[in-house]
């Protein structure tokens, strides 16, 4: 079972860190945060990876070459503009199979794969999504009559659920996908739910983006731990 990897993106939002690589390449700790994401798939049993890059292609395509891991590792050129859902349907239409993880590589969490994957055959759906809480926020305000009556962090469990990315895919996802300008998470994800053919795993356990300079910033305080948090 493969695991496509979306690592094309521009990183706007981390522009700091993306000017002369992409963002799935900045280091957390000594190793890019798309290594930790591939080794939450590697330390449970799939090694078999396809990268979908973009964006600074030939970094990735450099780094894969020096890899050292018993791992499968291809990377898949998918284009500079390419969008997620193009992206996911290229490395699909590449390298055929009945079913894929698919994931971003600017993501981290301890997800218990057999277990989605048992949650998706249970669903016997088209398309499964790991559903996490959001981040806490500093800054979340309660107000009443123009008064504030809470000023702080919204806890997480009090928040609704987004999407966290570790989907488990069938072949047929991509009859979803027109072209290379779709994005997958305004386009197809809608669709499949609309259609009754998008389940939800429910992950309530560690996870955590890198979408900022800051979240970058905690995940390496973070990745100082031992055992790692997004390892199970």
């Amino acid at each position: 079972m493969k695991t496509i990897l979306l690592a094309g993106g521009l990183g706007t939002r981390i522009s700091e860190e993306t000017e002369n690589k992409p963002k799935p390449m900045v280091l957390i700790g000594d190793k890019p945060i798309l290594w930790h994401v591939m080794n939450i798939y590697a330390k449970q049993g799939f090694t078999d990876f396809v990268i979908a890059a973009g964006y600074k292609a030939e970094v990735i395509q450099n780094w894969v070459q020096e890899i050292e891991e018993p791992w499968n590792v291809t990377m898949l050129d998918t284009g500079l503009n390419t969008q997620t859902g193009g992206r996911i349907k290229r490395c699909m239409e590449a390298f055929p199979d009945s079913r894929y993880f698919v994931t971003y590589g600017d993501g981290v969490g301890n997800i218990n794969l057999t277990n989605l994957i048992l949650t998706h055959e249970a669903n016997r759906r088209l398309a499964t999504v790991t559903a996490v809480r959001p981040p806490a926020r500093f800054g979340v305000l309660e107000i009443e009559k123009e008064s504030v009556t809470h000023f702080g962090e919204k806890p997480q469990a009090e928040a609704g659920w987004i999407n966290g990315g570790f989907f488990v895919l069938e072949w047929g996802v991509k009859d979803y996908i027109a072209d290379d300008s779709i994005l997958f998470e305004t386009g197809p994800l809608p669709e499949l739910a609309n259609a009754n053919q998008l389940s939800a795993f429910k992950h309530h356990d560690f996870w955590k983006p890198m979408d900022t300079l800051r979240e970058k910033r905690e995940l390496e305080e973070i990745a100082k731990s031992n055992p790692l948090p997004w390892l199970l």
